[in-house]
């Protein structure tokens, strides 16, 4: 049986941490979108910012990622990250996971990974996602701020991460075992 996870959310709310884990729980592959981005900076050698501006006026980019996400679901067998994961695996997930966190625990955690001040983290965070916002309802119509295409919203900062890992595990490992026995009734 094949099972697709995403794990969805705006900067800094867990994404990729937490997709990690629930991947490796449930013995599954692991895709992240903000890292195919990335890589896709650094192939360039053009920093993030630069390669989100050069996304709000070349559709291309965005495409690119977003296919290597539906490829990876129909594939199957795996947790996918992604602001857009949800929307590019659609009918292929077994389950949508919405992270969220509170803005000023999120930016505290951006500046921690990226090394950045607090008012850099805040400048460069807030900045980009308002053009991922736009460029996504541009592309493609989706509006990541209705979250009513997820199965489950979870607030990152609810527990420390240790904690929150092991309470997401235990759902998703719950959920993807009943999903499992209804499927081979």
């Amino acid at each position: 049986m094949s099972v697709v996870v995403t794990v969805g959310g705006l900067h800094g709310t867990g994404k990729t941490t937490y997709a990690r884990a629930l991947a490796e729980e449930l013995k599954l592959r692991h895709v992240s979108a903000g890292e195919i981005f990335r890589a896709t900076a650094d192939a360039r050698k053009m920093s993030l910012d630069e390669l989100n501006r050069l996304a709000d006026s070349d559709p291309a980019i965005d495409r690119e990622v977003d296919e290597k996400i539906k490829e990876e679901a129909a594939i199957g067998n795996i947790v996918l990250d992604g602001q857009l994961a949800a929307w590019m695996a659609k009918d292929k997930a077994d389950l949508k996971i919405l992270l969220i966190a509170p803005k000023e625990i999120r930016l505290a955690r951006v500046a921690e990974r990226d090394k950045l001040s607090p008012e850099e983290a805040e400048k460069k965070t807030v900045g980009r996602e308002e053009i991922e916002k736009e460029r996504y309802k541009r592309y493609y119509g989706i509006d990541i701020s209705d979250p009513s295409i997820y199965d489950l919203i979870v607030d990152t900062n609810l527990y420390p991460l240790p904690e929150m890992i092991k309470i997401l595990k235990r759902i998703v490992s719950d959920y993807i075992a009943e999903l499992t026995r209804k499927r081979k009734r």
